[in-house]
């Protein structure tokens, strides 16, 4: 198991936990950040003892986007080095969506900017009531360029096309509303909410779920009628 400087991995039984470990900066995400979470779901993807996964943030927020610090580190980079960066975050998020576990996020507080990409590539979203979401890219006169493809994968495109331009803060209950989150509750249950999806992960066939991690990656891309050969 690595040394992680940004993040905690720890097991609990069956479940891998990833916290994100920087609440002096509402767990806002560095080149650090993304490289330690990549490790911990490459380290994932080759366990066998693991059935699911959950992602939070250290403290009260589950994750503030990008650290303001290293983006003004980034203004100094090369083009080279801007794509290296990029390329590290796609690949993040591209573990984090294919990973064969199935995956929660515990939303705990805001997630803002690249945070509401964690959520996204998640399968199953668990927020409390206090969480705050926001595509607020825009306002700072970015784009959501490396979430977008799982953001509007979740979300359709009609709630992207009006959240994605306008940069709107919503609430835990707009995000369900929107797609973004599958369940919202009181922050004081947000723990029993988390355990009570583990449990009705682990009471599920392994193979089962591993083959529909399968169908929901593959089958979308697959045209008729080819996917019914895919699904016979």
């Amino acid at each position: 198991m690595a040394d992680y400087t940004t993040i905690k991995f720890e097991q609990r039984g069956k479940v891998a936990w990833i916290t994100i470990n920087r609440p002096d900066v509402k767990n806002a995400f560095n080149a650090t950040v993304i490289l330690e979470i990549a490790s911990a779901f490459r380290d994932i993807n080759d366990r066998k003892d693991l059935r699911a996964v959950v992602l939070t943030g250290a403290s009260d927020s589950f994750c503030a986007g990008a650290d303001l610090n290293w983006m003004g580190d980034v203004l100094k980079y090369s083009y080279e080095e801007n794509l290296a960066d990029s390329l590290n975050l796609a690949e993040m998020f591209h573990l984090m969506f294919t990973c064969p576990l199935p995956t929660i996020a515990r939303v705990n507080g805001p997630a803002i900017g690249g945070g509401c990409g964690l959520a996204a590539v998640c399968d199953i979203v668990i927020a409390s009531e206090k969480a705050i979401f926001s595509l607020s890219e825009v306002k700072l006169g970015l784009v959501p360029a490396c979430i977008s493809p799982y953001v509007i994968r979740r979300m359709g495109d009609k709630n992207c096309r009006e959240y994605f331009l306008t940069g709107e803060r919503l609430t835990a209950q707009k995000a369900l509303v929107a797609g973004l989150a599958n369940q919202v509750v009181e922050p004081e249950k947000l723990n029993n909410a988390v355990n009570t999806r583990i449990d009705q992960l682990l009471s599920s066939g392994p193979e089962a779920l591993d083959w529909c991690k399968q169908l929901l990656h593959n089958v979308p891309s697959i045209p008729e009628p080819e996917v019914g050969k895919y699904t016979a």
